[in-house]
């Protein structure tokens, strides 16, 4: 048994899907034990950001976009770091793993945070730990053997 859910309640643009002129099947959250009760059938609400659902702009296409550039970067970096280690790759390999850990855990709390007040600790929290991650690289990568060669040195042993 499937329940009838118009699109616009979701994303609040009015777009009309490619089948069923308006309308898609989900399914429903209670069902009635028997036939003769009728009791109103709950179907999932799929949350939306309003920010991101009602403007125009092309931010989250760019912004997913520019995640999915910078994991193919990510394994493409692997092998050129194993063949040609050096300052400018372990700085490259620093800003690249903070970036991709970074836009990574800010899903985790898009989707497990909710409150206003929530969100701003959990943001600047994560702002805070992506920081204190860069500067650790970026002073291993200084005052140590660098990224490249301490990977090499893991598989050596």
């Amino acid at each position: 048994m499937a329940a009838i859910v118009r699109l616009s309640s979701v994303c609040r643009r009015g777009v009309k899907p490619l089948f069923y002129q308006s309308t898609f099947l989900a399914r429903p959250l209670a069902v009635p034990h028997t036939y003769k009760e009728h009791p109103y059938q709950l179907t999932a609400k799929i949350h939306a950001s309003q920010a991101l659902c009602g403007s125009g702009s092309k931010a989250a296409s760019l912004h997913w976009t520019a995640e999915r550039v910078l994991s193919i970067l990510l394994l493409a970096m692997g092998p050129v770091a194993y063949f040609n280690p050096g300052p400018f790759m372990d700085y490259s390999l620093a800003a690249a793993l903070t970036l991709h850990g970074h836009w990574g855990i800010g899903q985790v709390l898009t989707d497990y945070v909710h409150g206003d007040a929530k969100i701003k600790m959990a943001n600047a929290g994560l702002f805070l730990l992506s920081t204190v991650t860069f500067a650790g690289l970026c002073y291993f990568n200084y005052n140590d053997v660098g990224i490249c060669k301490a990977v090499a040195m893991l598989w050596s042993k």
